[in-house]
C-alpha cells in the first residue's frame, strides 16, 4: 500500500473538515422540516454511490454474518440524521455541533457497558468533563431564549451523537466480518435513506413544494459534507492514528459556528461558548485516551 505523503493528508484533512463544517449551515439555508432534508440527504447520496456500491458487493457480498450489523448500522445512521440535523431547528449552531461531536464519549461508553472494554481513567476524566461542558452549554442556552427550544435542539444532538455511536460500533463489526469499507458505506447509507423516506409522511411533511433553494442546498448536503466530507475522513483515517483524525473533526463547531456568525450573525451567549469549549476538550480528552477507532465520521 502506498502512503501519502504528510501534506497530502493535511490537505486531505483540511478539505474534509471544511465540507462538513458547511453541513449545518447548508441545513439552516435549506429551511425545511429536518426529516425532510435528511431523507432527501442520504437519498441523494445512496444514488450517486450506487455505481460503486454494486461493485463493491460483488468483491464481499452480504452474508449471514455481517448482514444484520450492516443493516441495523443503517438504520441507526438514519436515526443519527433525522434527530441531529432536526435539533438545528431548535437550537444554535454552536450548541447542535458541539453536542453532536460527543460521539467518542458515546463509543467509549457504549464500549464499556455491552463491550466490557472499560476505559482508562483519563478518558472517564474526559467523559465527565464533557458531561459538565454539555451541562454549562444547556444553561446558557436556557438564559438567554435564543433559540425557539433549546432543551429539545440539545436533546435532539446528543440523541444524534448516541445513535451515531452505536452506527460506528455495528459498522466496524460488520467490517469484521468479511464486507469492505466501500460495500458497507453503501449498504448503511441505502438502509438509512430508506428508513428516513417514510417521516416525513408519519410527521405530516410534504415531500415537494419548497421553494428551489430547498432542493439545492439538500443537493449541496449530499455532494459536499457526505460525499467529500466523509470520503476524505476515510481517506485519513487508513494512514493516520484514528485518534489524531477524531481530534480534527473536533473543529467542526468552531467551522460552523463562525461561518454562523457570518451568514446569520448568529452569536452564542458567552456560557455556551464557555461550555462548548469544555465540552470540546473533555471529547479531545476521551479520543485521545481511549483511542477509539472512528471508521466513519456523521456530521
Amino acid at each position: 500500500m502506498i502512503v501519502p505523503s504528510a501534506s497530502r493528508l493535511t490537505l486531505t484533512l483540511g478539505v474534509g473538515l471544511i465540507a462538513v463544517s458547511l453541513s449545518a449551515i447548508f441545513i439552516r439555508l435549506a429551511d425545511a422540516p429536518g426529516v425532510v432534508v435528511a431523507a432527501g440527504r442520504m437519498l441523494l447520496a445512496s444514488l450517486l454511490l450506487l455505481p460503486w456500491t454494486v461493485r463493491a458487493l460483488r468483491k464481499t457480498p452480504l452474508t449471514r454474518k455481517n448482514a444484520p450489523y450492516a443493516v441495523l448500522a443503517g438504520l441507526l445512521l438514519g436515526a443519527h440524521f433525522a434527530t441531529w440535523i432536526s435539533s438545528l431547528s431548535y437550537t444554535s449552531v454552536a450548541a447542535s455541533t458541539s453536542l453532536g461531536t460527543t460521539t467518542p464519549v458515546w463509543v467509549a461508553l457504549s464500549s464499556w457497558i455491552f463491550l466490557g472494554v472499560a476505559p482508562p481513567f483519563m478518558a472517564l476524566l474526559g467523559m465527565l468533563v464533557a458531561i459538565l461542558g454539555g451541562a454549562l452549554i444547556g444553561f446558557g442556552d436556557a438564559g438567554e431564549g435564543m433559540s425557539s427550544a433549546p432543551l429539545l435542539g440539545n436533546t435532539l444532538a446528543l440523541t444524534g451523537a448516541a445513535a451515531a455511536a452505536a452506527y460506528l460500533l455495528l459498522g466496524r463489526a460488520a467490517q469484521n466480518r468479511g464486507l469492505s469499507l466501500q460495500a458497507y458505506v453503501g449498504v448503511a447509507y441505502g438502509i438509512a435513506a430508506l428508513s428516513l423516506l417514510p417521516l416525513p409522511f408519519v410527521f405530516g411533511y410534504s415531500y415537494t413544494g419548497y421553494e428551489p433553494p430547498t432542493y439545492f442546498w439538500v443537493l449541496l448536503l449530499a455532494l459536499l459534507p457526505q460525499l467529500v466530507g466523509h470520503t476524505a475522513y476515510n481517506y485519513a483515517v487508513k494512514h493516520m492514528d484514528p485518534a489524531a483524525v477524531a481530534t480534527v473533526i473536533l473543529l467542526e463547531p468552531i467551522g460552523a459556528s463562525l461561518l454562523a456568525l457570518l451568514i446569520f450573525a448568529e452569536v452564542p451567549p458567552p456560557l455556551t461558548l464557555l461550555g462548548a469549549l469544555v465540552l470540546l476538550s473533555g471529547v479531545a480528552l476521551t479520543t485521545r485516551s481511549s483511542r477509539a477507532e472512528l471508521a466513519e465520521p456523521v456530521s
